[in-house]
């Protein structure tokens, strides 16, 4: 399987600014849906961040994923890589 990377920068409201990865298949281009996936993750953080928006979160490169990648995606829709300030 194949997906896309969506590299995401979203403003914690301390001011520090959270780096994530959000990766859904190839083929998934609504933007909306994929903005969708990263409130969710949001959500379940336990500190408030801004808004996601394009401006925030904008499409990076195509990859093959692996095995726990695409578990994940095949069960929720997508998969999210923690990159900086994300607990």
């Amino acid at each position: 399987m194949y997906i896309s990377v969506w590299d995401t920068y979203v403003q914690r409201q301390d001011g520090k600014v959270m780096h994530f990865d959000i990766l859904v298949p190839q083929d998934l281009k609504d933007t909306s849906k994929i903005f969708a996936f990263g409130k969710d993750y949001l959500k379940s953080k336990p500190f408030a961040t801004r808004e996601l928006t394009s401006k925030e979160c904008q499409f990076c490169h195509i990859e093959k994923a692996s095995e726990e990648v695409e578990v994940s995606i095949n069960s929720k829709g997508y998969f999210i890589i923690e990159m900086q300030n994300c607990n």
